[in-house]
């Protein structure tokens, strides 16, 4: 059975303009109420966005919901779990640590209009406000020229489009939940003060690109933990990709700068060596960025969701 890219959540597409992240806890106080709020928004979801759609055909509304493995173990006791979906550990290295907080249920919205995400959200909420408490609410942002917060173009060296669903989407490996992804969401606080201190030049040996335009430095031009250098996963002597989408926030008044990493992958070994690397290596940029939450979600097919919804995933 080959990828469907019909059947996809957006996993795949740009980070977007006006973006929400959500991340929810289940209350766990009555297994089957929280089943059954679960499966009522997997059964309404499709009609919320494509209502959406209708209203605001420009707005580019782009949706990506998901569960930990604690919530598919606790909601889903009996059915198949994905394969590679596991409980993230934090990872320390010799400077500093990926922390680990353990989150049920994951909402990844963007649109070009900050409405659209606003709203969309706030129907979700009618479907399970009762049998969750929101853990985070993060609003993000499109800055200037596509760059991160920190000022760097991003997403460069990510898979092009036609290549996006390779790395991005499970395929037959997998075939119960083929057409699924796994998201990795981590919020990253900046000492900004402390970024912009430093020249242009020592930014962008940090980086390993030229701040400017883009172009990558020379290897011998870099330091050693140059976070393009830090950050890949070269196993097996091969460069494995995933989709990245770093998306700045912001409280300007509170000075609190940040980036919210989400990383979407046909397998989450890739990410979670890309992650082993860099705060192994100590990338230099975690000498600016403090990790603050760190939780591997399964973003389940349109097909999965209807099985959600109609109590139909495949069994043990």
């Amino acid at each position: 059975m080959p990828i469907d890219l019909t059947r996809v959540q957006d996993v795949y597409k740009d980070a977007g303009d006006s973006i929400i992240f959500a991340t929810l806890n289940l209350n766990r106080r009555d297994q089957a109420s929280d089943l059954a709020a679960v499966e009522d928004l997997a059964e309404h979801l499709p009609a919320f966005i494509n209502s959406m759609n209708i209203r605001y055909p420009e707005s580019g509304l782009a949706v990506a919901f998901g569960f930990s493995r604690n919530a598919w173990d606790y909601l889903f006791p009996t059915a198949k779990r994905p394969a590679e979906l596991e409980e993230f550990q934090a990872i320390h290295g010799p400077k500093y640590t990926a922390v680990a907080t353990p989150t049920d249920l994951f909402f990844h919205l963007r649109a070009r209009n900050s409405a659209v995400p606003y709203e969309l959200l706030s129907e979700i909420m009618t479907r399970i406000n009762a049998n969750t408490t929101t853990v985070d609410e993060t609003h993000g942002f499109r800055y200037f020229e596509g760059r991160a917060i920190i000022g760097f173009v991003d997403g460069t060296e990510n898979p092009n489009a036609l290549q996006t669903p390779e790395y991005a989407v499970i395929g037959d490996e997998d075939p119960d939940f083929i057409n699924g992804s796994y998201a990795f969401a981590q919020k990253y606080r900046h000492d900004m003060a402390a970024w912009e201190q430093l020249k242009v030049e020592q930014q962008e040996q940090a980086i390993g690109r030229k701040k400017f335009n883009d172009i990558e430095l020379a290897d011998h031009e870099k330091l050693p933990n140059a976070h393009n250098i830090a950050s890949q996963d070269n196993e097996g002597g091969v460069e494995h990709k995933i989709v990245r989408m770093n998306v700045p926030f912001a409280t300007a008044a509170k000075d609190v700068k940040g980036t919210y990493f989400i990383g979407y992958a046909r397998h989450w070994t890739v990410t979670k060596r890309m992650l082993q690397n860099m705060f192994e290596k100590s990338d230099r940029l975690l000498d600016f960025s403090t990790p603050e939450t760190g939780e591997v979600f399964f973003i389940p097919s349109q097909d999965t969701l209807n099985q959600i919804a109609d109590s139909e995933l495949p069994q043990k």
